[in-house]
């Protein structure tokens, strides 16, 4: 009887001519431990962090290294030992978390903490256009720094992260507030911010159609108002009734329609976007003068220079003043009255960006592989970038593109 061959499977079976070899991964070099600074907010009534424990715990543990001024996290009822347990080192002067390569804030540096500031270094902050000074950019200017406006950052779908999440808070805090001084223990009308079964509702006009007006008007028309929204760009109209998913009443920004809305409401919301550095409307003083005593007007966009021509900046402290005996709630950072929330929005935020600068290799690679980054950056290494600062200040600035390509 012939001998039988060994099947296929036995002979590789048997064989040792075939092992499992390990391949070798590419590894990414151009990762770049960075050490990022949370100092602690000095500007008024800014009580925001950047960062959560749970965020500098992430970061942590990946690598990098967090220096945290003390009680910088207190006005976020964060305490210190959070976040030394989650890896931070607690610093207990401005001039050591100053030393930190990238430095994270909420409101912009002080003239004194610029002084601070040191070559080559990154700092993430806001911009405040509004409020800012030719002065102010020339300090910054000659630290040499690298400088980045959170509020202009893009996302890949090209919308303003932190914008949106700020007005998001915005626009629904408003209301709560609306409601607050509507109220007679704060010599308001004293009536409810909506309606009941019989009785009719408050009247609300907003003035704008973007994200704070969304929100806004989500939370009147929840509680049972009347609410009536202006803005210049029908798009924008249409789009936030889309995202309420109900009718209500909208128009242009027409004088004569305006002042008859004005006149009859209880609250009035401006919340008007900045176009070409300056708001597109301002409600006249007369118009002002003829809403009904004790009406609120809460204006959102004071910080870039307000929606209504009696409108002046407030405080936390002081939130509110009478003209005609009209309130007017012109507080800046309304996020800041709930700065746990807003904290944990910005750190949603900024922990993958500071992930991102260091995926790429730090601050000037990533600037050649994300535009939606670079959107953001108003100086590089000294120079100014950015053209709105540019005209506003009839200054010179440099296309950021090509100074990275002349600088490298």
């Amino acid at each position: 009887m012939a001998e039988q061959l060994p099947s296929g499977f036995e002979s590789l079976a048997t064989s040792r001519a075939y092992f499992t070899q390990e391949s070798m991964l590419a590894v990414d070099t151009r990762k770049r431990k960075l050490f990022i600074g949370l100092p602690r907010e000095t500007s008024l009534q800014e009580n925001r962090l950047g960062l959560t424990p749970e965020a500098v715990q992430h970061l942590v543990t990946e690598g990098h290294e967090v220096v945290m001024e003390a009680g910088a996290g207190e006005p976020s009822k964060y305490a210190d030992h959070a976040y030394s347990e989650a890896g931070a080192q607690i610093a207990y002067s401005t001039e050591e978390v100053f030393k930190a390569d990238v430095l994270l804030k909420v409101a912009p540096p002080t003239l004194e903490e610029i002084e601070l500031l040191h070559a080559n270094q990154t700092l993430i902050s806001a911009l405040q256009m509004g409020s800012m000074t030719q002065e102010y950019i020339a300090a910054l200017a000659r630290k040499k720094i690298n400088a980045i406006g959170f509020e202009l950052m893009k996302d890949p779908s090209g919308a303003r992260p932190v914008v949106r999440a700020m007005s998001e808070i915005a626009g629904s805090t408003v209301m709560l507030i609306a409601a607050e001084y509507l109220a007679r223990s704060n010599e308001g009308k004293g009536i409810i911010l909506g309606g009941i079964t019989g009785v009719p509702p408050s009247q609300v006009v907003i003035l704008g159609a973007g994200t704070v007006a969304e929100y806004a008007a989500r939370a009147a028309t929840g509680l049972g108002a009347e609410v009536k929204v202006f803005d210049n760009h029908l798009y924008k109209l249409r789009r936030l009734k889309h995202n309420l998913g109900m009718q209500l009443y909208t128009s242009t920004l027409d004088t004569f329609a305006l002042s008859q809305q004005i006149r009859r409401a209880d609250v009035v919301i401006g919340a008007l976007a900045v176009e070409d550095g300056r708001i597109p409307f301002m409600v006249p003083e007369e118009m002002v003068a003829s809403m009904a005593p004790g009406s609120v007007i809460i204006d959102v966009s004071i910080d870039q220079g307000g929606c209504f021509e009696t409108s002046e900046m407030t405080s936390h402290n002081k939130p509110v003043f009478r003209k005609y005996d009209v309130v007017h709630y012109c507080v800046p950072n309304i996020a800041s009255r709930v700065p746990r929330t807003a904290t944990n929005a910005l750190s949603n935020i900024f922990t993958p960006i500071l992930q991102e600068i260091s995926k790429q290799g730090g601050i000037n690679e990533v600037l050649f592989t994300n535009e939606h980054f670079r959107s953001g950056v108003y100086l590089y290494r000294g120079s100014l970038t950015n053209a709105m600062i540019a005209k506003k200040f009839n200054l010179r600035y440099k296309e950021l593109g090509l100074l990275i390509a002349v600088r490298n």
